[in-house]
C-alpha cells in the first residue's frame, strides 16, 4: 500500500475498512485505491498539493486552497478517510469533525466569527457585501445562542450549523 505501484492486499483492504469506520465497501476501497494511483502520478505513494489540483472539480472549488492545507500528502490510507466525510454512510459527527477541520484553518481547536466570515467571503466573493455577510453570520450565531465575540470549539460548532446543512454540503 505504500507507493502507487504496489497491489493492495486483502489486509490492506480491511485495515484502510476498518480505519474509514467502515463507511466505504471493500470494492469502493478498490476503486479508490484506482483512483489514487491515476493521481499519484509519482508513485511515492503519496498525493502532492499538484496532483490533488490537477482534478478540475477539486481546483474550481472555492475552498480548495484551504482544503490543500488538510490533502497536500496523504497516503492512502489518509486519503480514504479524507473522502469518507463526503459519503451519505458518514456519521452527523463525522461530517461536523470534517466542516470544523476546514473552518479551524490555523488547527487551534476553535472557530471565530473572523474565521466562519474568512470562509464566508470564499463562498460567497463579490455576490455579498461584507456588511450582508457579517449581518448574516451575526444572525446565525444568534439563533444558535452565541455572540459575534463567541470562540466556538466542536461541540458549539455542531450547534451553530443544521444538520439539514451537512448533509446537504457534503453529499
Amino acid at each position: 500500500m505504500g507507493n502507487s505501484s504496489s497491489m493492495l492486499t486483502q489486509y490492506d483492504i480491511e485495515e484502510v475498512h476498518e480505519h474509514c469506520n467502515n463507511t466505504f465497501s471493500q470494492q469502493e476501497i478498490v476503486s479508490l485505491y484506482q483512483r489514487f494511483c491515476q493521481l499519484d502520478r509519482t508513485g511515492g505513494g503519496f498525493i502532492t498539493a499538484d496532483e490533488f489540483m490537477s482534478v478540475p472539480e477539486f481546483a474550481v472549488n472555492p475552498l480548495s486552497k484551504r482544503l490543500l492545507r488538510m490533502l497536500d500528502g496523504l497516503n492512502f490510507k489518509e486519503f480514504v478517510a479524507f473522502l469518507s466525510a463526503f459519503s451519505s454512510r458518514a456519521s452527523l459527527q463525522q461530517k461536523v469533525d470534517f466542516i470544523f477541520k476546514v473552518y479551524d484553518y490555523d488547527g487551534n481547536g476553535k472557530v471565530s466569527f473572523n474565521k466562519i466570515l474568512d470562509i464566508l467571503r470564499d463562498l460567497t466573493g463579490q455576490f455579498i457585501s461584507e456588511p450582508q455577510r457579517e449581518k448574516v453570520l451575526t444572525q446565525v450565531l444568534e439563533e444558535a445562542g452565541y455572540t459575534k465575540d463567541s470562540v466556538l470549539v466542536p461541540a458549539d460548532f455542531m450547534k451553530v450549523i443544521s444538520p439539514d446543512f451537512i448533509n446537504t454540503t457534503m453529499e
